[in-house]
């Protein structure tokens, strides 16, 4: 195929061509003799290295993103008033949307789906790091009750950054850092916030190309899977499960929470608001970017619902930033799927600390297609769970990703409507 006609496939296309090449690749391997041993020492640590790639990217994607939104509220002022007003409404959803996601994980148990044998198998292959994890919480319940915070706060940025499980040290930072550069006077800050504007850019550009090679790795990193499986097909019946779940908890939010919030804090008609908004979930479903949703997304805010434009200007493109209600739902459903399927049983603890870490790290989320897979191998590796889980879901994600996207901008003209008071 020349590079001419790929071009002109979509991604998401490539993706799932890929989960399904990686899943024959598999099955073909358990026919030979030595197959299986062939995928996991020559296909499966391509799919390995790509899973490292998207670690790599994390920490500079979660801190650039963070320093931007903040010195973007221009002075502490303005973070004070309406920016404080807006990121308290907007983080409170998130945990909403975060709580219903771990709620419908635990709840419907899709990973739970796959064959026990299989679940014992992988368990197996993961014994030494679940070892390791069971003496971390050991340890954990030898501290006190504050030890949490204790931990969220670095005693060397440094080592924080070079560890992505110590992702809420780095977002902590992140915060105090741009939070102390808006006391700075804009003159002498507009430097600082012109590197990290320039720094994002190029992040971006290096999440695109690890993006452009996902149909790849997922092929490896599914071919490898199957061949751990043993070609049972019970995984396939519980990602199906899963995604109806994904589905479900996404359509709640859209037509149950949001119509409530719109009840309590604004005289707007929820069957008038979801009128308007149609063209905008539309257009965010087909293109799968909150960033590239904005402009439209300012045009119905401002002439159907009648926000002003002083707030819609400042709302709506801190909320492609920070607000991904949707996302965070998908994330907290994902890492329980994954858990389950790897037979993981995920305490109170890990519980609390999903919460806390999906929607802190929902501020640093690309408004971009694929965005969320970085942020979600960072929370799975912070929770403890291997991420090469994420070939689980990779393959079915991009139709989820649409209508995540579709919450993420509904969310963002709730909220500009409750901030303008109408």
């Amino acid at each position: 195929m020349s590079n001419l006609r790929k071009k002109h496939i979509p991604l998401y296309v490539q993706i799932f061509t890929g989960m399904i090449a990686g899943a024959v690749i598999g099955f073909a391997a358990l026919q030979l003799n030595g197959g299986a041993r062939f995928v996991q020492n020559w296909i499966y640590p391509w799919g390995q290295i790509f899973i490292r790639l998207l670690q790599l990217i994390a920490i500079p994607l979660v801190f650039v993103s963070l320093i931007r939104g903040i010195t973007g509220l221009k002075n502490i002022s303005s973070f004070s008033r309406m920016g404080g007003k807006t990121v308290a409404i907007y983080l409170s959803t998130t945990v909403v949307a975060v709580v219903l996601g771990l709620s419908a994980g635990l709840l419907v148990k899709p990973g739970s789906l796959v064959d026990r044998t299989q679940i014992a198998h992988i368990q197996e292959q993961y014994q030494s790091f679940a070892e390791e994890k069971k003496h971390l919480a050991e340890e954990t319940k030898e501290q006190g009750p504050l030890s949490f915070l204790e931990n969220i706060i670095p005693n060397n940025i440094f080592n924080a950054a070079g560890d992505n499980s110590k992702m809420l040290q780095v977002i902590f930072f992140a915060m105090f850092f741009g939070l102390a550069a808006l006391t700075v006077s804009p003159a002498k800050i507009k430097p600082l916030i012109s590197l990290f504007d320039e720094l994002n850019d190029v992040i971006l550009r290096m999440i695109d190309y690890i993006i452009r090679v996902a149909p790849y790795g997922v092929a490896a990193l599914m071919a490898g899977l199957v061949a751990d499986f043993n070609g049972d097909a019970s995984i396939f019946s519980a990602l199906g499960v899963y995604a109806l779940t994904v589905t479900v908890s996404l359509l709640i939010i859209i037509f149950g929470f949001y119509p409530l919030l719109l009840r309590l804090f604004t005289k707007i008609r929820p069957p008038e608001f979801m009128k308007n908004i149609y063209p905008v979930q539309l257009f965010a479903f087909t293109t799968s970017s909150s960033a590239a949703t904005l402009p439209l997304t300012m045009d119905v805010v401002e002439k159907k619902l009648g926000v002003s434009q002083e707030t819609a200007s400042f709302v709506l493109p801190v909320g492609t930033t920070i607000n991904m209600d949707g996302t965070s739902c998908y994330q907290a459903i994902a890492v329980v799927f994954i858990a389950q399927v790897l037979g993981m049983e995920l305490n109170a603890v890990q519980l609390l600390y999903i919460v806390a870490l999906t929607v802190v790290s929902s501020i640093g989320t690309p408004g971009i297609p694929g965005g969320s897979f970085v942020i979600l191998t960072m929370v799975l590796t912070s929770a403890g769970i291997p991420a090469e889980g994420l070939a689980l879901i990779i393959g079915i994600d991009r139709p989820l990703d649409m209508l995540r996207t579709s919450v993420n901008v509904t969310g963002d003209a709730v909220t500009a409507a409750i901030v303008d008071g109408k």
